[in-house]
């Protein structure tokens, strides 16, 4: 028979350390928790976060991805050509300035590039610097207002993805100036410039614009998840999710 003190002794060798984990909200509130849950391991008593440290994409797969990109481009622009535009039209003609808007950003391995959009706000809106949109930002026009809900804006970047320089679904690509203030929050960002960014994300659809840098470090923990999940079906998710976002208007 063992003795009390050989029982505490065991008991001390057999059982574990209560352990705390800690989770951002935004794991927990999004719709899509699940595919943070996939990416969950467990070594001994710790919980582990796989984090992608190679290529996220073999050879085979970017050619599909890229060859998608082309096809679904050309679709929407032939298709959609008539409603672009009177979409330019209504641009023109109610404020002054270019149809076109473009602005640089960074893409894939931090190369530099120019992403083009339909004008939604007046000419020098950024005379102060960069500045992030926030709800009922003056500096938008009554059309571009719209252009945003409905994130038609963002149509001229069919342009973009057939210059190669984006994806259809992929990271929402960012300006320098705000890359550096979100590195020094969250290093883990570099890691989505190993991927073409793209029109739409996971964060863009179920976090949304972003009005601080705070938000943008939240949103960034989706677009990781993406990194993990990144598939053909997974993009046709996204997309539907996307065209179900234009038509309610929950753009900003």
């Amino acid at each position: 028979m063992l003795r009390d003190s050989q029982i505490r002794e065991i008991r001390q060798v057999t059982t574990p350390e209560p352990t705390s984990i800690v989770m951002p909200n935004v794991m927990l509130n999004t719709s899509f928790s699940s595919l943070v849950e996939q990416n969950f391991l467990h070594y001994t008593h710790f919980p582990i976060v796989l984090i992608n440290k190679g290529e996220v994409l073999d050879f085979s797969s970017k050619i599909f991805k890229r060859s998608f990109d082309i096809l679904f481009s050309l679709v929407a622009l032939v298709i959609g050509a008539p409603i672009y535009l009177l979409l330019a039209l209504l641009v023109k003609a109610t404020s002054k300035g270019p149809v076109f808007y473009k602005q640089e950003r960074v893409g894939l391995h931090e190369k530099p590039f120019y992403i083009y959009k339909f004008r939604s706000m007046y000419t020098n809106a950024e005379n102060q610097g960069p500045q992030l949109a926030s709800d009922d930002d003056p500096r938008i026009t009554p059309v571009g207002r719209f252009l945003r809900k409905t994130r038609l804006d963002e149509i001229p970047q069919f342009w973009n993805v057939l210059k190669g320089d984006m994806s259809i679904v992929g990271p929402r690509p960012e300006r320098a100036h705000f890359i550096k203030q979100i590195v020094a929050k969250a290093p883990s960002y570099k890691q989505l410039l190993t991927i073409k960014p793209g029109i739409t994300s996971i964060g863009q659809v179920n976090f949304g614009y972003a009005q601080t840098v705070d938000e943008m470090c939240e949103r960034m923990l989706l677009d990781l998840q993406y990194l993990q999940v990144i598939s053909f079906f997974t993009d046709l998710a996204i997309i539907f999710k996307t065209i179900q976002v234009m038509f309610l208007g929950k753009g900003k």
